[in-house]
């Protein structure tokens, strides 16, 4: 890309999907996921959402930075768990532009070796995940992303991706608890002054913080029993919240999943 050109990374998640737009990168090192990152915006995923209403939302995203989406962007590097949506974006990318997106999934080069039993089934975000961290950190590392589900995935020194776990998300969990008890209502995801809670929306909010906290710590443990010692980094709308009351999580980097687009868009050149 020259200068003038701009790549729009787009993560596409069953609950929410997050946008990014990376302005050209010349200087490959020592970077960070937010480098180049000229805005960032989350919506919640309307499968329903046709191509035509998605360029309007994409148009007023790059109104807000003075950029003209038909003039600069070069490129569209995408990360989907749902199939209508990737649909509506590929119509949307063919009515535009003269070039194809990205869409990560199989025949995409990625730099790293899935080790999964059948590769086809790790999510893009997933793989994306795994790039990004790898490229940041160029070690072995867990990612625990904090989205619809609460995963963690593994990636080896050498980057090859090992393999990880899933586990329901906080937000889907917490609707289906108050779903089923008729006596329990929403409250604010946040942390309570103490673990143990005095009334019904304090104890909810021990349990979804503190509870999902121990319960990555735990997983994170095992893993670790397993590859040796390792990095954990976070990323997801929620990490900022339960990163700080877990044991094993070292440092959250809330736009990996698109920093690895960008990366795996690069490779793709």
């Amino acid at each position: 890309m020259s200068k003038d050109e701009l790549l729009l990374t787009i993560d596409c998640g069953n609950t929410q999907t997050v946008f990014g737009l990376f302005e050209a990168e010349t200087d490959l090192n020592n970077r960070t996921s937010e480098t180049g990152l000229l805005g960032h915006w989350r919506i919640s995923t309307i499968q329903e959402r046709t191509e035509d209403e998605l360029a309007v939302l994409i148009d007023g995203f790059l109104d807000f930075t003075g950029k003209d989406w038909l003039k600069h962007l070069s490129g569209f590097s995408i990360a989907s768990g749902v199939p209508q949506v990737t649909a509506n974006l590929r119509q949307l990318v063919g009515r535009y532009f003269n070039f194809e997106p990205l869409i990560l999934g199989p025949g995409v080069k990625t730099g790293i070796d899935i080790l999964y039993d059948n590769p086809k089934e790790v999510g893009a975000d997933r793989i994306a995940n795994a790039i990004g961290a790898h490229d940041l950190y160029d070690g072995a590392c867990i990612v625990a992303d904090f989205g619809t589900g609460t995963t963690l995935d593994v990636i080896s020194e050498s980057g090859q991706y090992l393999g990880g776990s899933i586990s329901p998300g906080i937000e889907i969990s917490l609707d289906a608890l108050i779903d089923k008890a008729a006596a329990l209502f929403a409250v604010e995801v946040k942390a309570p002054k103490s673990a143990i809670g005095k009334t019904t929306m304090s104890s909810l909010q021990s349990g979804i913080v503190y509870g999902f906290a121990g319960q990555v710590d735990g997983l994170i443990d095992r893993m670790k029993e397993e590859v040796g010692e390792t990095k954990v980094i976070a990323t997801g709308g929620l990490a900022p919240l339960i990163a700080p009351h877990t044991r094993n999580i070292d440092l959250v980097e809330p736009w990996i999943t698109l920093h690895g687009l960008r990366v795996v868009w690069e490779m793709n050149q």
